[in-house]
């Protein structure tokens, strides 16, 4: 008889949602599963931005910590919200095939476009590139689960808000009026779900490997690679993404920006199949010779005060 996979998530909607998924594929091969939710330190305190909060894998540490007291077995995260470097004992076992990486922008209409706009975002990669292209726009904190933040949105007297696309898609949430921000570059990750698990527990690995789609695997291979090396465990306003052109092609683009967002430093390549293993860490180096070693400098000293 195969043993209960306890299967660790947030206990927000997308959270609960995406672990689902996991529990779902999993019993479909014929595991017995059971859900486990706990509310992470970044759930309960939803008044400061996370880059004030110091706490790196803010969203993930709850549940590495339960995963190494034994109380579960694997970890469903959106991918985008875990640290580079994972926890010793905890292994990645699976990326799920991407959904829609996109940003976009929820709004009240867009007659603010020419004017003066106030727009919400707790993230510093949005608020930096959405400066990049909207200097005289005002950026003011949002934070919670996806549900909070809409709720925030309508509650007050902002333009839009900007979200993952993928969230609210994934829990039906994606309201009519949005704008597809194509020119922003998505989060490293951004779409990707990740299956972790810890590393005595060779069921659960053998179990959760069979959900692993290896192009996306590859991708945010790329793309952690790249945030990895730029931000040498500071957070910073960083965007990569990274596709299948075709079989043996992979498309990249990936940026580093200032704060407020006057500074962009942009790699773009064609990746082929056999640069995979270093083709991130690669471009990351080219930005901080062009520059980016003074810009994360500034933007940790900034980040500090």
């Amino acid at each position: 008889m195969k043993e209960c996979i306890r299967i660790g998530t947030r206990d927000s909607s997308l959270a609960l949602w995406q672990a689902n998924l996991v529990k779902s594929k999993l019993e479909n091969l014929g595991y017995k599963t059971e859900l486990k939710p706990v509310k992470s330190t970044g759930d309960l305190n939803l008044d400061q931005p996370l880059y004030e909060m110091g706490i790196t894998g803010v969203f993930t540490k709850t549940l590495d910590i339960a995963m190494i007291k034994d109380e579960i077995d694997i970890a469903v995260h959106s991918m985008k919200d875990v640290p580079t470097a994972l926890p010793q004992s905890i292994i990645q076992t699976a990326v799920l095939p991407r959904a829609n990486a996109q940003d976009i922008l929820v709004h009240k209409g867009l007659d603010f476009d020419s004017k003066k706009g106030v727009i919400a975002t707790g993230s510093l990669r949005r608020k930096a590139q959405w400066l990049h292209q909207y200097p005289y726009h005002q950026i003011v904190n949002l934070r919670g689960n996806v549900n909070t933040r809409l709720e925030k949105l309508a509650n007050n007297d902002w333009h839009g808000a900007i979200f993952a696309a993928a969230g609210l898609e994934r829990i039906d949430l994606k309201p009519d009026e949005f704008v597809n921000l194509d020119w922003m570059i998505p989060a490293p990750a951004q779409g990707a779900m990740l299956v972790v698990a810890r590393e005595d527990k060779d069921f659960a690995i053998e179990a959760t490997q069979q959900l692993n789609d290896k192009k996306t695997a590859t991708c945010v291979h790329i793309e952690r690679d790249f945030l990895r090396t730029l931000e040498g465990g500071c957070t910073a306003p960083i965007g990569a993404y990274a596709k299948f052109k075709n079989e043996h092609e992979i498309e990249f683009v990936g940026a580093l920006f200032s704060l407020d967002g006057k500074k962009k430093l942009e790699e773009r390549a064609i990746i082929k199949s056999h640069e995979v293993s270093f083709a991130g860490k690669y471009l990351a180096t080219e930005i901080l010779k062009k520059g980016g070693e003074k810009l994360m400098r500034k933007i940790k000293q900034e980040l500090n005060k």
